[in-house]
């Protein structure tokens, strides 16, 4: 899966370019044109990197820097990209929370080194499953929900990892029944599973004006859609 890279940005021009050339670089690239669109994207994309202009509308890019850096479990890095070239405003970007400062104007491919650079420090923070909102991070055992962390049983975490890993695919109750009870002696009842994944549709869709995230199709399993 491709690592995600979220671009603040208030000028189209510069916003298109970085973008280009972070996908030609083989990143999923999503853009936000000012603070709180900004802020809306973190939350539902949870990317591993930001790429963050400082003069931003509506909410500034040292707010936003702050925002993010006072976010529950947050791993992201993030390099701010101004053009206030002052020492005393690289030293303070640094002190607020970025990982790297860079002035414009600027060599696009120098950027993607310096996203290249910072990645490969932080990017074992990356190996995780993404949609809407909810995140899943296998290695870590975490499972947040908009940044807020759910805690989940083990059956309830390995079947919503293999939901994400198959995405609108249907799963049937014997597939789900072999992901939780592998070397089972016994034979574990269907309303076993339909148990669990009640337990877990509870948790993971907790807001009944969005659709939802597990449905039930009748007479072949369950389906998590994307």
């Amino acid at each position: 899966m491709k690592q995600t890279i979220l671009v603040v940005e208030d000028d189209n021009m510069i916003r298109e370019l970085v973008s280009i050339y972070l996908k030609k670089a083989g990143y999923h690239v999503v853009e936000a044109a000012d603070g709180e669109a900004a802020k809306d994207s973190f939350l539902h994309q949870y990317p591993c990197l930001i790429v963050l202009d400082l003069m931003l509308p509506k909410l500034g890019g040292e707010e936003f820097c702050k925002w993010v850096r006072e976010q529950e479990r947050n791993e992201v890095s993030i390099i701010m990209l101004s053009a206030k070239v002052r020492t005393v405003d690289k030293i303070n970007g640094l002190k607020i929370g970025a990982d790297d400062y860079i002035t414009k104007p600027f060599d696009p491919d120098e950027l993607v080194a310096h996203v290249e650079a910072v990645l490969r420090r932080t990017g074992q923070f990356c190996q995780k499953i993404v949609y809407d909102g909810l995140c899943i991070k296998p290695r870590k055992g975490e499972v947040l929900l908009f940044d807020k962390q759910l805690r989940l049983t083990k059956h309830e975490f390995t079947l919503l990892f293999h939901f994400m890993k198959n995405p609108n695919v249907v799963l049937s109750r014997e597939d789900l029944i072999q992901q939780l009870y592998p070397n089972a002696d016994k034979n574990v009842l269907d309303r076993t599973i339909d148990a669990h994944i009640k337990k877990l549709r509870v948790k993971v869709e907790n807001n009944p004006q969005e659709p939802k995230r597990i449905c039930t199709v009748r007479g072949m399993g369950y389906k998590f859609v994307q």
